[in-house]
């Protein structure tokens, strides 16, 4: 099975989050999209991070009417911070009868040669990239490369820390979430401090 992974903090998971995968899901050759929860980003402070398992919760509410989405803790059990090379090979020696492509924005794909082991995922793995709106001048000129996929998807400009910021100010935000995405943070009140 082709299956694309979707890492992500989802911090929390919302509308632009499950647009991308469906369209993935929907729109290329992928079988299936695994929700990677990823519990420390080298790159983010843990500090503003819902507990993993709260996170991963999220991504199970936002995904269980879709039978070609599903969130995955696989790198909850792997050391911290972790690297996306070592996670695809934890995955490859788990499920090999799966291969594993990754889904990355257009904005990410620009810092891909800071990645650890960038030349080993891109020898080894397809990437799909959808589009970004994006600043950044730096470049690695990547677009042409064999292996990677530009995807047609919608441009979806939500972020996460917007979500955050906007429920702290008393804003609301319910049609950026799922809606049982949106119940479960009220409830619990999160983001509100």
């Amino acid at each position: 099975m082709k299956i694309g992974l979707y890492f992500g903090t989802f911090n929390p998971i919302h509308v632009g989050h499950m647009i991308i995968a469906n369209h993935m899901a929907e729109h290329s050759d992928l079988q299936q999209i695994w929700m990677v929860v990823t519990p420390h980003n080298p790159h983010k402070q843990k500090s503003t991070l819902l507990e993993d398992y709260q996170r991963l919760h999220l991504v199970n509410l936002a995904t269980e009417d879709y039978t070609k989405i599903k969130a995955t803790d696989i790198e909850f059990k792997l050391p911290q911070p972790n690297y996306t090379v070592n996670t695809l090979a934890h995955l490859k020696d788990k499920y090999p009868q799966h291969e594993f492509s990754l889904i990355m924005g257009e904005d990410n794909l620009k810092s891909f040669h800071k990645w650890k082991n960038y030349e080993f995922i891109l020898g080894n793995h397809d990437i799909y990239m959808y589009p970004r709106i994006s600043t950044e001048t730096e470049t690695l000129d990547l677009k042409n490369h064999p292996r990677i996929h530009k995807i047609d998807a919608p441009i979806v400009e939500i972020s996460s820390t917007f979500i955050r910021e906007s429920i702290k100010n008393k804003k609301n935000i319910r049609p950026l979430l799922p809606n049982n995405v949106w119940e479960y943070v009220d409830h619990n009140n999160f983001y509100r401090k």
